[in-house]
């Protein structure tokens, strides 16, 4: 920004590319860590050997839990200074940054950047990963802190490019089904995580989740993850207070006397004996454990059959890793499955996967970008081809320019100042959807009640549901549809769709002032230039 250099997150495992580049990487003002996570902070500490000039920031949070990515070793115990959350901090006297909760993980953060330049200032966000929903240890990204922001460049990430994921509870709701199922099938269950996020999420869905709650089940969890909780515990009041009234009442983690039990792994006992113990009582465990380490000896040591969840994100490469086939998408951290081959072959042991995202999808994406109202967006951290469908929708295109850098090429972002920046989106509501009985109740929200489209949509109090494609498509039915309905009973009134519309032609779109103008379109499609096809005798005197 200007003459100021900023490196954003280092989850390096080797620091020969930054070497490569010393003389611009000495001369960086700061090195901002958005969270703990290992893929962003594993090469912090060797950074701040490399370039001890170079200050490193990040929240208070994520100062306090850095050290978990180098276990056992003696960091410096001010390797990260602490930023306070959504204050303008003065880095030097052109340039300030300001920091809010990120949702992904505690501690994570989103950061604006601000150069004063000469004749006006400058402003970059950074999202690192983020997440909008609210997960059982943290609250999701603030939107609404930072609606109109208007950074001159976003930098975003694109984890989980264009796919829609379901509600979070729903997802949690789905994970303790099938953890459950399988405990009653009589199967021990390993889910390998990473030392931070996931394992702690696990454990508290697991202590809270109505379908384990008395539960006699035993939760075992290693000593990095354990080391893990342990620190969260330390940090309990930079939890949101839902967190914190949950641990007045009871432990958090650690708890004998609340089935399930939750234990640490080993104490001093072995994997093996610790896998027997349980085999004795001929009872399946739950065993949360790091996924870098070795975990094969507690599918091998156990007469009960295992079954090993591994993260959705693991799907596209679990073939590679497990075959152990040369290839880009075999993952090193999970090496040891290879060694369960003859297990997985009897079924002994069983792999299958789980969704427990914490990577905003489409909807999230989208709807940070156009809360923002930046003028560049650059899409990282994520596979080519999830970035590439980002940068592909229409509804960006339209209103951003967007980037896809690569490695070893330079961006640049000219800002234009009478760059005209694009209405702000309608809000989304999310709202929850349950079937009673024979019917369905949609609840939403009475915010949604204050919109002045709200009265057209509940004239009549009926609505018309239909699918389109994957998404139930909710209309309001006015006086007129019903009118319409009635006068022409002997031809019902057909939904509007594609399929009925009078600029459908050979299956494409012929209406101009559609978006989908020369397309071709699927029969349930719908766009705002619909015109419904004329009766036979309108047509004839037309």
């Amino acid at each position: 920004m200007g003459p100021r250099r900023i490196v954003l997150d280092c989850g390096l495992r080797d620091l020969a590319a930054l070497e490569r580049a010393r003389d611009r990487i000495a001369t960086a003002d700061l090195l901002f860590c958005s969270h703990a996570h290992s893929d962003h902070a594993r090469g912090v500490w060797s950074f701040s050997q490399a370039f001890p000039q170079v200050p490193i920031y990040g929240s208070e949070v994520t100062a306090q839990l850095l050290p978990l990515n180098w276990p056992g070793a003696e960091v410096p115990p001010h390797l990260c200074q602490a930023l306070p959350w959504q204050t303008p901090i003065s880095l030097a006297d052109d340039l300030t940054v300001q920091i809010w909760p990120a949702g992904h993980l505690p501690g994570a953060a989103c950061a604006l950047f601000t150069y004063h330049g000469p004749q006006r200032p400058y402003t970059v966000f950074f999202t690192g990963d983020f997440f909008m929903s609210n997960s059982r240890l943290v609250d999701g990204l603030p939107l609404e802190a930072l609606r109109g922001l208007k950074p001159d460049v976003l930098i975003i990430e694109g984890s989980a490019g264009t796919a829609r994921h379901p509600h979070r509870r729903q997802q949690e709701n789905l994970l303790a089904s099938t953890l459950h199922h399988l405990v009653q099938q009589g199967r021990s269950v390993l889910l390998p995580t990473p030392t931070l996020g996931i394992g702690q999420e696990l454990v508290m869905l697991l202590r809270s989740h109505y379908q384990f709650t008395g539960q006699d089940l035993t939760v075992r969890v290693d000593e990095t993850v354990a080391a893990g909780c342990d620190l969260y515990l330390e940090l309990m009041t930079e939890f949101p207070s839902s967190v914190q009234n949950f641990a007045r009442h009871q432990p958090l983690f650690w708890d004998e006397r609340i089935l399930p039990r939750v234990r640490r792994l080993g104490d001093g006992v072995s994997a093996e004996d610790e896998s027997s113990a349980e085999t004795h009582r001929e009872r399946p465990c739950i065993l949360i454990a790091h996924r870098e380490a070795d975990l094969s000896e507690h599918c091998r040591t156990s007469s009960l059959p295992w079954t090993v969840l591994l993260p959705d994100s693991f799907a596209g490469n679990l073939a590679d890793t497990v075959l152990g086939t040369p290839s880009t998408n075999a993952d090193p951290t999970l090496g040891w499955l290879q060694s369960l081959g003859p297990e997985l072959e009897t079924e002994r042991v069983q792999l299958d996967t789980y969704q427990l995202t914490t990577h905003s999808d489409r909807v999230g994406t989208t709807q940070l970008i156009h809360n923002l109202r930046p003028q560049h967006v650059a899409f990282i951290h994520g596979k080519p081809a999830h970035l590439a469908d980002l940068a592909g929708l229409e509804e960006l295109q339209t209103r951003y320019q967007l980037h896809l850098p690569s490695v070893g090429n330079e961006v640049e972002f000219p800002i234009g100042d009478r760059f005209i920046q694009p209405a702000a989106p309608d809000p989304v509501f999310e709202g929850e959807i349950t079937q009673v009985d024979d019917s369905v109740l949609l609840l939403l929200p009475e915010d949604l009640t204050t919109d002045p489209r709200w009265t057209a949509l509940a004239d009549t109090g009926l609505i018309q549901a239909r699918w389109q494609g994957n998404d139930l498509v909710i209309k309001g039915l006015t006086q007129r549809d019903l009118l319409r309905t009635v006068a022409n009973s002997d031809t019902p009134w057909q939904t509007p769709s594609c399929q009925t519309c009078r600029y459908q032609r050979e299956g494409r779109c012929r209406s101009t002032d559609s978006p989908l103008y020369g397309l071709q379109v699927s029969p349930e499609g719908m766009c705002p230039a619909f015109q419904a096809q004329p009766a036979p005798g309108d047509e004839a005197s037309a």
